[in-house]
């Protein structure tokens, strides 16, 4: 692996005055993206899912969504239970993207060092030297990580909202594309622990595998159980890329170029307010996650080959990304009440435009 390099602030000319906001926010305005490029991401991604499909039988969902979190510069966080897919899709999605990845087994043992890495002294040098942990790959599978310690969980936290770790008071930024796979068991299970509120914010998106149709199951075995190729060690090592992280990267800044309309950004804030002020709910929907249910519609356009937003967008992805952020009353719990039910009340009462 190749040693981090600490990220320091680019210095400014000296005496140059700084770029007005507005010539700023006119530069943004005017990189629109173009259909060919937008084209160009949904046949790119078309790809993958169509690789990944090789392995992961029966989960076109499942799939797409794994995609739109990666374009949409997000974490993807998988809960079900255990021996349903879910490494698989993580592992399948970094073959399939050409990208390094690396995989942490969360145990109620794991130290925050061993996700971000620590400093280790060299006796030959008589210094301190940084090595780097799992942490600093491009796709990283984070294996049942509610079976991990609170404190050894929010090790990830400013890795996945800065792209950076900090250690010892050295900031060292992680590569692009940077997207976290974070499996999780139910939390009935023994051994696990829940996930705090503020490491759920952090996933943009949250979905289950659930069991496959019996006809992919069947499939899935004659696959998964039948012969390796050789030089092979499992059937994932087959999957060949259909892009490269450098492609994805690109790709990732340039969704974020897909126009957005005003009136549309105020939908997302109508929804994102009628969330919290749901008598049946505790915690509604954050800043940040108005943030990544605009980014994700985004995405979803581009997966499209659309250079605009459209409230059909919204309403597509809301449910994977602000499902698993909402807290409900005890009351509503009680009931039986489900965040997937308050979310389609929300959207039937929340006027479009």
């Amino acid at each position: 692996m190749t040693q981090p390099t600490p990220s320091e602030p680019t210095p400014s000319a000296a005496g140059a005055p700084a770029a007005p906001t507005a010539r700023r926010r006119a530069g943004r305005e005017s990189s629109a993206l173009t259909e060919a490029d937008a084209r160009e991401i949904a046949t790119t991604a078309q790809a993958v899912m169509d690789e990944i499909a090789t392995v992961v039988e029966g989960k076109p969902e499942v799939t797409r969504l794994a995609l739109l979190v990666l374009l949409a510069g997000g974490h993807l966080l998988v809960e079900d239970i255990p021996g349903v897919g879910k490494t698989m899709l993580a592992k399948s999605l970094a073959a399939a993207l050409g990208a390094e990845r690396h995989r942490i087994q969360f145990t109620p043992d794991l130290l925050p060092g061993d996700v971000t890495g620590a400093s280790v002294f060299n006796q030959a040098t008589s210094q301190f030297e940084f090595r780097p942990g799992a942490v600093f790959t491009q796709v990283l599978l984070a294996d049942e990580i509610n079976r991990a310690s609170p404190k050894t969980q929010s090790a990830l936290l400013e890795a996945m909202e800065e792209r950076q770790v900090s250690v010892d008071g050295t900031t060292y930024a992680l590569a692009e594309p940077f997207m976290v796979v974070a499996t999780a068991n139910p939390v009935e299970m023994e051994g696990t622990y829940r996930l705090p509120e503020a490491q759920r914010d952090r996933f943009l998106a949250q979905t289950s595998m659930g069991y496959p149709l019996r006809s992919a199951e069947t499939r899935m075995l004659g696959v998964q159980a039948g012969p390796v190729a050789d030089g092979d060690r499992e059937v994932i090592d087959a999957l060949r890329a259909r892009t490269s992280p450098e492609v994805i990267a690109a790709h990732v800044r340039a969704v974020r170029r897909i126009h957005a309309a005003p009136p549309l950004l105020e939908y997302v804030v109508r929804l994102a307010d009628a969330t919290r002020r749901h008598p049946q709910v505790t915690l509604g929907a954050s800043p940040r996650a108005a943030v990544h249910l605009v980014r994700a519609a985004k995405a979803n356009a581009a997966l499209d080959g659309r250079v605009f937003v459209e409230p059909a967008d919204v309403r597509s992805v809301i449910f994977p990304v602000w499902r698993h952020r909402l807290h409900l009353t005890p009351q509503a719990l009680s009931r039986g009440a489900s965040a997937g039910e308050l979310l389609d009340q929300v959207l039937s009462d929340t006027p479009q435009w």
